[in-house]
């Protein structure tokens, strides 16, 4: 675990976030998400970087609610992709089951 992530998970703690509701910070995430996507359409890449990261900080306190880390979910997802073939669709990678 990195050390940025071990101080989310503290200042987490210090405000009980961590066993707050996570229904709330599943909304947190989506209100996240679509600055991310107003940040993308309007080409502010200062406002990506930033709803990156703030993503990454509600998922991390969204995994600690659900009683998992965020590592290990990541590294559940990695396990079933690592070996996923596909290819790309229009600039979309598309996995080798959903290809027609």
């Amino acid at each position: 675990m990195n050390e940025l992530t071990v101080n989310i998970k503290q200042w987490a703690r210090e405000r009980n976030l961590d066993t707050a509701d996570s229904y709330k910070q599943a909304l947190k995430l989506g209100e996240e998400f679509g600055e991310l996507c107003e940040g993308m359409a309007k080409n502010n890449p200062e406002q990506v970087i930033d709803s990156i990261g703030d993503m990454y900080v509600v998922l991390t306190i969204l995994s600690m609610q659900l009683g998992t880390s965020i590592e290990d979910c990541a590294a559940c997802a990695y396990d079933e992709i690592k070996d996923r073939k596909g290819k790309m669709v229009n600039g979309v990678f598309v996995k080798e089951d959903d290809l027609i």
